[in-house]
């Protein structure tokens, strides 16, 4: 992944850190927000099917994987919340994957 994600994750984390501290209370509300992101992403994928009647068609593919990003970032930046290290984790993680799946 570019450098500049890495550095997005950590300036984000920065800036969170700097305007509502570090306790846990404030990691809880950074692992909650997850959840809040892939509402929207269910959201949008609703909005894609036009599920509800009384809106129609009101999002595209692009809106749907626009707030996955958003989910994935999130996650990156609790994870670098934790102190941990997001792309060693990611590493890891798409190793298991691979192994998972034989394609690595």
């Amino acid at each position: 992944m570019d450098e500049s994600i890495w550095n997005s994750v950590q300036a984000s984390r920065g800036w969170l850190d700097a305007a509502n501290g570090t306790g846990d209370a404030e990691l809880t509300c950074r692992i909650l927000k997850l959840t809040e992101e892939a509402g929207e992403v269910a959201g949008a994928w609703i909005g894609a099917l036009g599920q509800n009647p009384r809106k129609g068609v009101t999002h595209s593919r692009e809106d749907v994987a626009a707030e996955l990003a958003d989910v994935a970032f999130t996650a990156l930046v609790a994870i670098e919340s934790l102190g941990l290290d997001p792309r060693a984790l990611l590493h890891a993680c798409a190793a298991k994957v691979r192994a998972r799946t034989g394609t690595g």
